[in-house]
């Protein structure tokens, strides 16, 4: 019922219209589907009085075409988001290797007048040039040692050794290395480096120069050191 309602429709709708008639192949015209076209089944047809398309029964929106109905327009793809992608990660960095300590000797000879505590203008150029080594290196602690030769009472030679790091220490702080680094002590007679009995006899200027050796202060230096690439 619906297929001849339709083509007396068509029918009617064609008379009405001169100079218009239904293409056959209307049905099958997809480009103009869903309106009624002129004879040769290309053009819309339209009407005379109101310039609008005429429908047919197979109109739907999703047939509509322009100008005659407006086409519904497909909603624009959201662009799409690409993720950065993640920093790569920076290896980490390798800890402080273990410094070595390093050991400096000075001779207090150098360093003091015989049998005294108060630094020489020479002794002041060497201990310089220690803390400018200091001043660019890392490390935790300065250990500042004092020692005598065996001439004296052990008591006597401890207060020496004593004073003569402190000396030391003093100095270096007045050259900006901390006071908390630096470790003061002395150890008197205790440690000679020379060897027993190959300066024996009583005190003269020959033992005293043979016990030059021992009469000393030692620096020790500990602490860290940053890993640098070898090139």
């Amino acid at each position: 019922m619906t297929a001849i309602r339709t083509l007396i429709f068509a029918g009617i709708a064609a008379a009405l219209l001169p100079g218009v008639s239904v293409a056959q192949d209307w049905m099958q015209d997809s480009k103009n589907q869903g309106y009624l076209v002129d004879s040769y089944g290309n053009n819309i047809s339209t009407s005379s009085n109101t310039g609008l398309c005429w429908r047919s029964s197979d109109w739907t929106q999703a047939r509509s075409v322009e100008p005659c109905d407006p086409v519904a327009r497909k909603a624009e793809a959201a662009p799409r988001v690409v993720a950065a992608a993640p920093a790569p990660e920076r290896p980490a960095a390798a800890p402080p290797a273990r410094m070595a300590p390093q050991s400096f000797v000075f001779s207090a000879d150098a360093l003091f007048a015989f049998d005294k505590s108060v630094l020489k203008p020479e002794g002041k150029a060497a201990l310089d040039d220690f803390a400018r080594q200091l001043g660019g290196a890392q490390y935790d602690v300065v250990f500042v040692t004092g020692h005598t030769d065996r001439f004296g009472s052990n008591e006597y030679n401890q207060k020496l050794s004593e004073r003569r790091a402190q000396a030391v220490k003093d100095y270096l702080v007045s050259r900006d290395i901390a006071a908390n680094r630096i470790n003061a002590d002395g150890k008197g007679e205790t440690q000679p480096v020379t060897q027993a009995g190959a300066c024996s006899g009583a005190k003269s200027a020959k033992v005293i120069a043979c016990l030059q050796p021992d009469r000393r202060v030692h620096a020790e230096v500990t602490g860290t050191k940053s890993q640098t690439s070898s090139r």
